[in-house]
């Protein structure tokens, strides 16, 4: 699933009177469809057809509505593709009617000069259009021959309109070596900024082996997102990590400075600052996440507001304790503020949050004591939209000759084996 690229600013937590943080959903993505024009093999939603129950566009509106009321300061259509749903301009207007920011991401493949145009007169903030690799490793992904070619023309044609155009790419073992080529690629069409995050087994992507990254890849990957930062400075293009990208390692704060105080990860913000809202109008922390465990309610049943003050589902993250992490994760020095990182993630692959294995500061101190961590697949997913596959996370002996391969982090003597001194 593409996540999207925004023009925001940091958001700091506003605090009540007594002192209190006063919670709101300042950032909201919503799937307002789930039909698509292709068929991504790391689709994380199985994104195709429409559900046969998603929001009517009277339902829609008064969802604008509850998010305006409650403070949301930026709604994020997503899909499938948002183009495809009839009245998505409308939404489009709506959104903006209330004074919030309008973005959307898309894959482009349906995107005209025309459709950029009406885009940018219903006032849509920015889109990200999603570049996933070369010519020929983005069309391999999207399942579509063409596809890339699509995804430049969209940026084209959206700049054209005067609508600020942004990228996003999701990584995967396939396309990850390829991020320099990405960036030489964008940099033509002048983008406001790049968002990179990880890919995740769920989905389509979990029925596909060749595409998983594996924990110990992000010693390779990992200073390849930092060179590409270094290069899109260059360029005058703010390069984003997602929030499951990185983690306390030696490049923290090289990527990650203009998103937080603190220059680190802060934990996972679903339920803090961010809500998803499914096509149908399930209410998660976070659009990525799985169904189950995940879904506060639903639109139709229940009024936001009260599900954000209220369901555990979306107060799990401001609630957190240090008991609700476990395995590497429970006794890491970084776990209070870190908070075991990317709940998605780590729900995704092991069956429960609290211990995510794609973590460069674990895969560096595992390095440092010759081990590294193997996922294995256990259950396959069910095929149905959202599924998790289950994966087992085996420790082994990394191989020598693999560590020395591996490019040596900031600071360290000699080369190989990606360990910095002691």
């Amino acid at each position: 699933m593409d996540k999207l690229l925004t023009k925001r600013l940091p958001l700091h937590m506003p605090r009540r009177a007594d002192g209190t943080i006063d919670y709101r959903p300042t950032y909201v993505v919503w799937e307002v469809t789930l039909r698509c024009d292709q068929s991504c093999r790391f689709c994380g939603t199985r994104a195709g057809h429409a559900r046969r129950d998603e929001l009517a566009t009277d339902e829609a509106m008064d969802v604008v509505r509850q998010l305006a009321e409650m403070g949301t300061r930026e709604v994020a259509l997503h899909g499938g593709e948002a183009y495809l749903r009839e009245d998505w301009l409308t939404i489009v207007g709506e959104v903006r009617k209330y004074g919030m920011d309008c973005t959307m991401v898309t894959g482009g493949r349906g995107m005209t000069a025309e459709l950029a145009r009406a885009a940018g007169q219903a006032g849509i903030t920015a889109v990200s259009v999603s570049i996933d690799g070369t010519e020929s490793t983005h069309d391999e992904l999207r399942g579509l021959r063409g596809s890339h070619a699509a995804a430049l023309r969209a940026m084209g044609w959206l700049r054209d309109a005067g609508v600020p155009v942004g990228c996003n790419t999701q990584l995967n073992r396939k396309n990850f070596r390829e991020l320099p080529q990405v960036l030489e690629t964008i940099g033509a069409y002048e983008p406001y900024g790049w968002q990179v995050q990880l890919m995740v087994p769920m989905g389509r992507a979990a029925d596909h082996e060749d595409l998983w990254l594996q924990p110990y890849d992000l010693l390779e990957l990992m200073p390849k997102v930092a060179d590409a930062r270094a290069r899109s400075d260059a360029l005058g293009i703010k390069l984003w990590p997602g929030d499951n990208v990185g983690y306390f390692g030696p490049y923290e704060h090289a990527i990650r400075f203009e998103r937080t105080r603190s220059g680190h990860s802060g934990g996972c913000g679903g339920g803090i600052i961010a809500l998803g809202i499914e096509a149908h109008g399930d209410v998660k922390g976070c659009s990525a996440m799985g169904s189950e465990g995940f879904v506060a309610g639903n639109v139709r049943r229940s009024r936001i507001a009260e599900l954000w003050q209220g369901a555990p589902e979306l107060c799990m993250t401001r609630n957190f304790k240090l008991d609700d992490l476990w395995g590497f994760c429970r006794d890491c020095y970084y776990a209070e503020v870190c908070k075991g990182g990317c709940v998605w993630t780590a729900a995704t692959v092991l069956g429960k949050r609290g211990n995510n294995p794609y973590c460069h500061h674990r895969a560096i101190e595992l390095l440092a004591q010759g081990k590294r961590e193997r996922l294995v697949q256990v259950r396959r997913a069910s095929g149905h939209i959202r599924d998790t596959a289950l994966f087992e996370l085996q420790l082994e002996d990394a191989p020598p000759e693999w560590a020395a391969a591996l490019p040596c982090l900031p600071g360290a003597a000699g080369s190989g084996d990606g360990r910095a001194p002691a």
